[in-house]
């Protein structure tokens, strides 16, 4: 089946009463966790993945997408009427929509701020469909010796960049490294640190794993400062809406971004922070009004917004394709795609070519849900940024927990989400990456196989592991890994100084 027919499958498939649902349900439950303060995307996507398990895996996949791009989104909510960024991937969006709040326009960044991301979400979906094949059919020619490239790789960029510490992120993968290596041996079944539990067997659970690095860790660092009332939100007295000249003026600031957001998100490790902060730059250093930047620019809104937005469909790609996540949540996706029974990569858009495109045909849709949720429930949205830790902490504790038992119904895996919400607390206090230990653990397995396989291929010769063009292209893509955390950081200050 060609491409143009698998697309229209997908849409045809996306469009279900159940997929439109879930559409729904996740992305409003995505924007609540991005107005929450403190929260995230990837934490988010890692408490409900337990509740995709009873889904059709595109159905699932649907929701996790929701979730993802409605916390991107919801971000901006609280940055807008608090001054405080509901994720990081909002933290330009506070400058100027927080200017434009004192001034009695709290509807109008809003609005801009929704539209922005429509628009930059919608235009991230078309590099989705036309360079994820592309990439899909690179894959085809990898093997052993290309894989345990493509798994180093992995850890290099995303352990670097997501950390301010090039070395704590790189002990971060290690970390990750040395977890995944519990479980029976996978060339000769033997036991390996499995500490007499069958649970073991396969290695630590990657939800619970999840759940515990990024939620339950959360938890302790709530719980951890004084419980209080949030900042009260801004009261929205404006009305929505934007008129078409205002639409006009942001039309190119919007493309730009998403050129911006789309490049960055595609780039592993880079992640919707620094896209916002390079997209809220440009429409600054473009802007025909640059007096009003500081003192409330709807531009800088939608510079900020659309660049974070396009991050979403552009950071799928190499996840989808090469099994690289462009950042934490999308490693998080990663996971779930593989407790699903789906490896990344060329099987996706072979094999399971029919469910890969119903996904994109669904993130497309979450598009259009995510600017009428943001249109019509702001003002409800607005509430939620000021609820007290006293009623959230308890809240995502019973999920994490219900949650981790409802995997296979076995306390043990609870047991291993608290032991993982601790490391994961541990590693924040010591600025460590629980996105790398993540990585680590989802690849070092297939970087275990691709690596003993070579040699087993070549009678222990490590020539093998550089017998390709492909091998060098990967070889030289893991020292640029190391390296692009220097270069991201001079990058950040001369953006901040601007």
């Amino acid at each position: 089946m060609d491409t143009l027919a698998l697309m229209g499958q997908g849409f045809f498939e996306a469009v279900s009463p159940i997929n439109l649902l879930a559409m729904f349900v996740a992305t409003a439950i995505g924007v609540t966790i991005g107005c929450l303060p403190g929260l995230s995307a990837a934490m988010g996507v890692a408490l409900l993945l337990p509740v995709t398990f009873g889904l059709a895996t595109s159905t699932g996949l649907i929701v996790l997408g929701g979730i993802y791009c409605g916390a991107i989104f919801g971000g901006s909510i609280a940055a807008i009427l608090i001054h405080t960024p509901g994720t990081p991937a909002s933290a330009a969006t506070a400058i100027e929509g927080y200017q434009l709040t004192k001034q009695g326009k709290a509807a109008k960044a809003l609005s801009v701020a929704c539209f922005a991301s429509f628009c930059g979400g919608l235009l991230s979906c078309i590099s989705l469909y036309f360079f994820s094949p592309v990439l899909a059919e690179l894959a085809l020619k990898f093997k052993s010796p290309e894989y345990f490239w493509l798994s180093l790789f992995g850890l290099t960029i995303i352990a670097g960049v997501s950390s301010k510490s090039m070395l704590k992120g790189l002990m971060s993968g290690v970390l990750g490294l040395l977890i995944s290596t519990i479980g029976m041996d996978p060339m000769e079944g033997v036991e390996r640190f499995m500490f007499g539990m069958s649970t073991l067997y396969n290695g630590v659970d990657v939800t619970c794993a999840l759940i515990g690095l990024f939620s339950m860790s959360q938890i302790l660092i709530l719980a951890e400062k004084r419980i209080v009332q949030r900042q009260e939100a801004a009261k929205v007295r404006d009305r929505f809406g934007l008129s078409g000249k205002e639409i006009k003026r942001l039309s190119p600031t919007i493309v730009r971004s998403w050129i911006i957001g789309n490049l960055v998100g595609i780039l592993p490790g880079a992640g919707a922070s620094i896209a916002c902060f390079m997209g809220y730059n440009e429409a600054k250093r473009f802007s025909r009004h640059k007096e009003e930047f500081g003192k409330g620019s709807i531009e800088g809104v939608a510079g900020s917004e659309a660049a974070n937005n396009a991050v979403t469909g552009g950071s799928l790609i190499p996840t989808l394709t090469l099994g690289i996540p462009g950042e934490s949540v999308t490693a998080v996706l990663m996971g779930g795609l593989i407790i699903h029974g789906l490896q990344p990569g060329p099987e996706l858009f072979t094999t399971h070519a029919g469910m890969t495109y119903t996904f994109f045909a669904g993130f497309v849709l979450i598009q259009f849900f995510m600017l009428a949720i943001g249109l019509f429930g702001c003002k409800g949205f607005a509430y939620i940024a000021r609820i007290s830790d006293a009623i959230l902490i308890p809240s995502i504790f019973v999920l994490c927990v219900v949650g981790s038992y409802a995997i296979h119904n076995n306390f043990t895996e609870v047991v291993i989400m608290f032991i993982f919400g601790i490391i994961g607390y541990l590693a924040r206090k010591f600025d460590l990456n629980p996105a790398a230990i993540v990585l680590g653990l989802i690849l070092g397995p297939i970087g275990e196989r691709g690596l003993r396989r070579s040699l087993m291929l070549n009678d222990g010769d490590p020539s093998i592991l550089f017998s390709t063009p492909l091998c060098w292209i990967l070889i030289g893509l893991c020292v640029f890994g190391v390296l692009s955390p220097v270069l991201m950081s001079r990058m950040q200050r001369r953006m901040k100084q601007d």
